[in-house]
Formats: structure tokens, C-alpha cells, sequence
């Protein structure tokens, strides 16, 4: 979901999680930066029934901490930065950079069932 600079990222949560559970009503554990920990945890329980789990560094962690999950998401942005047009934030409408990803991702899952 891309949502335009000026709408909290905490706030689009709440949609993105209700969207999720209605089409996904498999969904039962999500991950979440440390942003979002507090109301939306407790809303997503109390809601959807749903478990959101906050990945955070350890608190007194010295250097390099890997967190756990984190490398799914960095992951994912690397896949995405390797399409041009979305390398750098060129589009004006957030509807045009989210219709962008789902062709980069898209066209990265048919190039993997095609592989074998």
C-alpha cells in the first residue's frame, strides 16, 4: 500500500490490516517496525484477532544488531530498486508507484515459476 508523505504511517496501518484480514481471513500473525507499536497492536487484537508482533534491536545493542524478519523487508526493497522506474520516486500519484510495485513483483514471481 503507498500512501501520500502526509498520512502517518500508523494511520494507513489500520487500513492496510483491515484490507489484509478481509481478503486475506487466513492472516493471524503480522510483523511491524518498532514505529508502530502502542494503539495498533492493541486495535489489530481487539479487532481482527490478529497478533501483531513488533521486531525491534535489542535494546543495548552495541554496533550491528540483526533483527529478526528485518531482512525480509530490505530484502524486498533491494528486488525493487532493481526496476528502474522505481529506483528513485518519479511518479506524482502514490496510485501509480503501488501499480508499479505489483508489476515488479509480478513479473519477479512469473520469472521464478517459469525458471523450472
Amino acid at each position: 500500500m503507498v500512501t501520500p508523505a502526509n498520512v502517518a504511517d500508523s494511520v494507513a496501518a489500520r487500513f492496510l490490516l483491515w484490507s489484509a484480514w478481509f481478503a486475506l481471513n487466513l492472516l493471524q500473525k503480522v510483523w511491524a517496525d518498532k514505529a508502530y507499536q502502542g494503539t495498533l497492536v492493541d486495535w489489530a487484537k481487539e479487532t481482527l484477532d490478529l497478533l501483531v508482533e513488533i521486531v525491534a534491536p535489542p535494546p543495548k545493542g552495541e554496533g550491528f544488531v540483526l533483527s529478526a524478519h528485518r531482512w525480509v523487508v530490505e530484502r524486498t526493497f533491494a528486488w525493487l530498486g532493481k526496476w528502474r522506474r522505481l529506483s528513485k520516486d518519479y511518479e506524482q500519484d502514490p496510485k501509480s508507484s503501488e501499480t508499479y510495485i505489483y508489476i515488479a513483483m509480478t513479473a519477479l514471481m512469473l520469472r521464478r515459476l517459469t525458471r523450472n
